[in-house]
């Protein structure tokens, strides 16, 4: 009985020294591995051993994640992705002297092994927590002493803190090849490498060719690699290194996200992040995205545009190498210069913005330079095509040089880059023209010139009267001449407009004072008009809150009307929430004070001010941010007034913008407080999922944004709305509330809509909120009929919308 239960024990013991042994994150020259056993990283994030993909007898070394169900083994590394095997007995995975790890068969014969320049007396392969393989002296944990690295040849994989890139003093490359498919991992087709020649960019090639391509890298990401992580964050950070001996990109996590991007077989790059809620991973950022990401689709100097069609077009005064050619939808000739270059006639730069930038292959750059001191260097080579700013991270610094044709060029509203252009003189207005111009109008006869004169001073009189009748209830409102104003914004030059909305031109400005300001100047061919002018100057001068935008005075002089504001250097909410790059800077505290500060804007308009205002065209376009990022209001050419305790009014003039106005309003021309509670309500849902009302287009339904996060908000998944940047800020009892508060703002019926006073209050505190019913527009609709909605970038237009109402 005593020796059974020895017996007993010792195999109890030895079982459990077995186990112990195979949670170890080492393989030691004595102690390898063999099929069925691993090693696992310190923290237990990574695991590595033998494995077979799903469908598949045959059997791999790789790394995988530990944590994730085995079902969905998610393997980011492979060993012997060339040579697998098909029967293990007798395999090992083993470290030997001097410093080599090697998968050995029964004859002791090498299947695979790394390799190294170096000798070590005591060797070991530790799996760290980082998923990285090494190889190094037990005794020297210094990275840079490490003998080899599973991160320096990576498969499919791009994991944190692994460098992608290329060493120019040893030749090796660390770039991405990816799997055959699905379930082999032998080498395919497509792979991902950091591109060393002319300045860096990533290159997505199929075999030897250019598939797609990211965009030089510009100080602060890819001109266009929406993969990528595009800035530093509260949750990552990027590294781009480019030097004499190397050239390489690596990105960090602050969080503990499993976050991972891969090459996929059919050539996707796919930047993936594990859900633990949902239990599977979640793309949320890809490349290609589009056709307009085809490598030189459109050949040279052809842009291509998404939103339009055909997609590819020529850059402004470029036409057609071969017009008939393209015409009929073959693009790759490309377009030429509409005037031919001559080196020996006099050239120009033409400022072309918002594009991706061109391949940089044939490249050169300097760190040091200015703007100007690139266009000097470039006017000197003939052979210079174009220019560009290289750093953009703390202002425009550097100079990236292009050398022959600009090729794989697109067009990217509001994150684009500028780049100038060689052209020649002739395509510039001269300075020579607009003289001769001017003397023409000094040769007018002198009875002509007496008509101007007193057409002048009509003019001035008239002029006088409006301003008389504009500020008769003595607003206190500045008056700025219009010469200061035409200093100030550098003459309305082009290279100090900032937007363009229904109201005209937007214009920064600095005046003699050094005080920034913005200038609106009403346009000719403006949607809006004098009504709208002294609409905004009636009310927007009789109103004082932090978050409503302050209007610093006026300028009305002969035909030129504008209205001059303080200078929002952040410019409007939906260059942010709805670009994936800058949305990355608004984390959730941030996203709530917004919502916050736009809601006690609302509250003063509608109750606290002198006036009862209803501005009729609240949107992410109108709300502008400080320096702070604090929200402010603006836009009241549209805003009205009620008296005493009326709550709204019927207009048959219907203005505002689809996807903001409430269904009362927009149908019946009927508007209230409560029109603006419902432009609200969509703000805020906008503000929390990153996505627009109008044009957002779900996968398994026809839904607007207020149909989805209703869809959502009935099946208790509100969860899923939010935005995919916000997962490591967000306090998530705080953002379901603010999409309960968003979808009471959006009720049908105007009645069931809380005050702003209300909002107030159920954004401040825990209390329990009433259940939200339908929303307006909850029906589903056709999306190939729908147009995109209001102002999305600081150059766009502002859509408003004018409806007529007639008797039924």
């Amino acid at each position: 009985m005593g020796a059974s239960f020895l017996l007993l024990f010792l195999l109890f013991f030895f079982s459990t020294i077995h186990k112990i042994s195979t949670t170890t994150d080492k393989i030691t020259t004595n102690h390898s591995i063999v099929d069925g056993e691993t090693v696992v990283s310190s923290g237990g994030t990574f695991e590595m051993g033998f494995f077979s993909p799903s469908g598949s007898s045959k059997r791999y070394i790789g790394i995988w994640y530990k944590q994730i169900l085995p079902h969905m083994q998610t393997v980011v590394w492979v060993a012997n992705r060339e040579k697998p095997l098909t029967n293990t007995s007798s395999v090992v995975l083993k470290v030997t002297k001097p410093g080599i790890l090697a998968l050995l068969n029964d004859r002791n014969e090498t299947i695979w092994s790394t390799n190294t320049s170096q000798s070590v007396q005591n060797p070991v392969a530790q799996l760290l927590g980082s998923g990285n393989l090494v190889v190094r002296d037990a005794n020297d944990g210094i990275p840079d002493h490490f003998l080899w690295q599973s991160f320096s040849f990576p498969t499919d994989t791009h994991l944190p803190d692994m460098k992608l890139g290329k060493n120019f003093l040893s030749g090796h490359e660390a770039y991405l090849s990816a799997w055959q498919n699905d379930n082999d991992p032998t080498p395919g087709e497509f792979t991902l490498h950091v591109d060393p020649t002319g300045y860096p960019q990533v290159l997505l090639k199929r075999g030897t060719n250019v598939s797609a391509r990211s965009g030089p890298w510009n100080g602060l990401y890819w001109s266009w690699a929406p993969i990528y992580i595009q800035k530093p964050s509260n949750s990552s950070t990027i590294k781009v290194v480019f030097n004499k001996e190397v050239i390489y990109y690596s990105f960090f996590l602050t969080n503990n996200w499993l976050t991972r991007i891969v090459l996929t077989s059919n050539g996707d790059i796919q930047s993936l992040t594990w859900v633990d809620r949902t239990k599977s991973w979640h793309i949320y950022l890809k490349l290609p995205s589009d056709t307009c990401d085809t490598y030189s689709l459109c050949g040279a100097y052809g842009s291509c545009d998404i939103d339009n069609s055909p997609v590819c077009g020529c850059l402004e005064k470029f036409v057609a190498k071969y017009p008939q050619q393209w015409e009929n939808g073959d693009w790759s000739e490309g377009c030429v210069r509409r005037t031919p270059l001559d080196c020996n006639k006099e050239h120009v730069f033409l400022r072309y913005s918002g594009i991706k930038l061109p391949d940089t292959k044939y490249s050169q750059y300097d760190k040091t330079m200015t703007l100007e001191g690139c266009r000097q260097v470039c006017l000197k080579n003939c052979s210079c095509t174009a220019y560009s700013s290289l750093d953009i991270s703390n202002g425009d610094k550097g100079c990236l040089f292009w050398f022959g044709e600009l090729t794989d060029i697109r067009k990217l509203s509001g994150r684009g880059q500028d780049i100038y252009i060689r052209m020649d003189s002739s395509e510039q207005v001269s300075v020579a023209g607009s003289n001769r111009k001017k003397a023409e109008i000094l040769a007018v006869s002198f009875s002509l010139l007496m008509a101007m004169i007193l057409l002048c001073l009509i003019l001035l009189y008239k002029w006088k009267k409006k301003k008389k009748l504009n500020l008769k209830e003595d607003f206190e409102l500045p008056l700025f001449q219009l010469s200061k104003i035409t200093r100030a914004t550098n003459n309305f030059s082009i290279n100090d407009k900032i937007g363009e909305g229904g109201f005209g031109p937007v214009y920064k400005g600095v005046l003699e004072e050094e005080q920034e300001i913005a200038v609106k100047r009403l346009s000719r061919t403006s949607m809006q008009g004098l009504d709208e002018f002294k609409n905004e100057v009636i009310y927007i001068a009789k109103l004082q809150h932090r978050n409503l935008v302050r209007l610093l005075g006026c300028c009305i002089q002969g035909e030129e009307k504008m209205l001059i504001y303080e200078y929002m250097p952040n410019k409007s909410l939906d260059t942010y929430i709805f670009d994936q790059t800058k949305s990355k800077l608004l984390d959730w505290p941030k996203r709530f004070d917004i919502i916050n500060g736009i809601a006690r804007g609302l509250l003063y308009l509608h109750q606290d001010s002198r006036l009862r205002i209803i501005h009729r065209d609240l949107k992410a376009s109108n709300v502008l941010l400080d320096i702070e990022m604090n929200p402010k209001i603006s836009d009241f050419g549209l805003a009205r007034s009620v008296a005493g305790n009326e709550m709204g009014a019927n207009t048959s003039h219907v203005v505002g913008t689809h996807g903001y106005m409430s269904p009362e309003y927009a149908v019946d021309g009927i508007f209230s407080v409560k029109s603006d509670v419902f432009s609200f309500g969509v703000l805020v849902l906008e503000i929390v999922s990153c996505k627009k009302n109008r044009g957002f287009v779900p996968q398994d339904h026809n839904l607007n944004l207020l149909g989805h996060a209703w869809k959502l908000y009935k099946e208790d998944r509100s969860l899923e709305l939010i935005d995919e940047e916000l997962a490591d800020s967000c306090h998530i009892s705080q953002v379901l509330r603010s999409i309960q508060v968003g979808l009471l703002c959006v009720q049908q019926r105007p009645e069931d809509r809380p005050n702003m006073s209300s909002v107030v209050l159920m954004l401040g505190n825990e209390s329990p909120l009433p259940e939200a019913k339908e929303p307006g527009y909850f029906t589903e609709r056709n999306i190939f009929d729908e147009a995109k909605s209001g102002s999305q970038t600081a150059s766009s237009k502002n859509e408003v919308t004018i409806t007529l109402l007639y008797p039924r």
